[in-house]
């Protein structure tokens, strides 16, 4: 019974003492933020869900709702990080992602596309299950053509909170 009691013990003091980066967690980031695209001002709502594949590095997929203007736009996002292990309550980040946008609007030929870009910042453990990361982005936009689009690239700051299980 000691033995049980034991093992309990260490099992439960390994979870609870886990790292919110480790291998094997999940995480699910909510992200909130504003744009200004199309001649209309945006506020931009999503839900992302990373995987741990190996201790600090996760890989990812998510969504973003741009609201409040029109056309509509809605965004899907494969995305890996790495999280450096410099410090249990700090841990500077570096990533890259590819993204799939989608353009509601009847008047633009062309319904989607695609971009890619690279991130960077912190992220500061808030909690043995969460975590809050601030970073910037820089973004490429695919086939870009000046004559049409404004700019074929962007940068912007990031802030996302995480629960991690």
């Amino acid at each position: 019974m000691i033995k049980k009691i034991i093992l309990a013990l260490v099992i439960m003091s390994s979870i609870v003492n886990a790292d919110v980066f480790d291998k094997g967690k999940m995480s699910v980031g909510i992200v909130a933020g504003s744009s200004y695209s199309y001649g209309e001002q945006y506020t931009i709502l999503g839900l992302g869900v990373d995987y741990f594949v190996v201790d600090g590095l996760s890989v990812g997929v998510g969504y973003r709702g741009w609201f409040g203007g029109n056309p509509g736009i809605n965004q899907l996002t494969v995305a890996s990080s790495y999280y450096l292990a410099l410090s249990k309550k700090f841990r500077p980040y570096i990533g890259g992602f590819l993204r799939e946008t989608f353009v509601d609007y009847d008047e633009i030929n062309d319904k989607s596309y695609e971009s890619y870009g690279a991130r960077g910042g912190i992220a500061i453990t808030m909690s043995p299950n969460s975590y809050m990361s601030f970073g910037y982005a820089y973004e490429e936009y695919g086939d870009c053509k000046d004559t049409i689009y404004r700019e074929c690239s962007s940068s912007y700051p990031e802030l996302v909170f995480s629960l991690a299980f």
